[in-house]
């Protein structure tokens, strides 16, 4: 065990019979009205205020007030030293973010086949293409990607993606019901699937007074029609209610092939006189293809290719 005198301003431990305390320069003694700062009464010796410390100008370590040394690195706190010119006073020297994930507002998570979360990708720039060559979003193996597919990109602080023109397009997850134009394509499952308004063509005779000969019409406003691969058209559905309910069992389409399909998946419909697609609730989701450029939200989720994307706004 060391024997010694412990300095009442820093605790550090001198030899017997030392004079001054070596790191901080306070007297020693074993003699109460010898100390340095040693109370002239019975009362005990008032403590420093610890909301009263100042930074050590080397180290910035706390320093209590009255000791002439820090404890911590040694340096004199009696001697004046320049303070540095602010920041202002240094054009072009500020200190920034350390990288580039400070900056970025979102992020790309991919979504792989197990359901789980795949690679992230950062959008921390202005514009952020992906597709299947040469671009930051990189997906070279996926055949159905065009070389530049799409742009993610901000617009008055918004995240918005633009197709750039894409052979099979992007696609944006539904929530709860939206408007479709007619035409308007979109998946449900592996199904590519097209929401048709259903034109009212007169039976009249061709020139030389003959009628074309076919199966009978019957009355329908809107079609839903299968795209195969290839540009195809498969199977097509007209419904004399004004309504199509899509899924995988007991529905007006089913698709009890398709593992992804939920059983009673989507629903298409004419009402007040708009083409409206909604999701019934299913696990893997409605998606509609958009037309140009959508503004995305937090949670949404983008479909190009094979790729499942989540949107995630930091």
């Amino acid at each position: 065990m060391d024997v010694g005198l412990v300095c009442d301003q820093c605790s550090t431990l001198a030899a017997m019979g030392s004079a001054r305390c070596a790191r901080c320069g306070a007297t020693l003694s074993l003699d109460e009205e010898t100390r340095v700062g040693a109370p002239t009464s019975s009362r005990p010796p008032a403590r420093p205020d610890p909301a009263a410390a100042v930074p050590c100008p080397e180290c910035h370590a706390s320093v209590l007030p009255g000791n002439r040394f820090c404890g911590n690195c040694g340096a004199r706190m009696d001697v004046a030293r320049p303070r540095p010119a602010p920041a202002a006073d240094k054009p072009g020297r500020r200190t920034q973010f350390f990288g580039a994930i400070q900056a970025a507002r979102a992020k790309l998570t991919l979504i792989r086949g197990d359901g789980l979360d795949g690679v992230s990708f950062t959008l921390a720039g202005d514009e952020h293409l992906a597709g299947r060559v040469d671009c930051p979003i990189l997906f070279a193996e996926d055949p159905f990607l065009s070389p530049v597919h799409a742009n993610f990109f901000y617009r008055d602080g918004r995240l918005v993606v633009r197709d750039e023109a894409s052979a099979n397009g992007v696609f944006v997850r539904v929530t709860g019901s939206v408007e479709l134009a007619a035409g308007a394509q979109f998946l449900v499952g592996e199904q590519m699937l097209r929401a048709e308004l259903v034109p009212d063509v007169p039976d009249e005779a061709i020139e030389d007074g003959t009628y074309f000969f076919a199966s009978p019409r019957r009355g329908a406003v809107l079609r839903v029609v299968q795209t195969l691969r290839g540009g195809d058209a498969g199977l097509a559905f007209c419904s004399p209610t004004g309504a199509v309910r899509i899924g995988r069992e007991g529905n007006d389409v089913d698709f009890p092939d398709d593992p992804f399909i939920s059983g009673h998946h989507a629903e298409v419909a004419w009402t007040g006189g708009k083409l409206v697609l909604t999701d019934l609730g299913s696990k893997n989701g409605t998606f509609v293809r958009i037309a140009g450029e959508r503004l995305l939200d937090h949670g949404d989720y983008v479909f190009m290719g094979q790729q499942l994307l989540r949107v995630e706004i930091v």
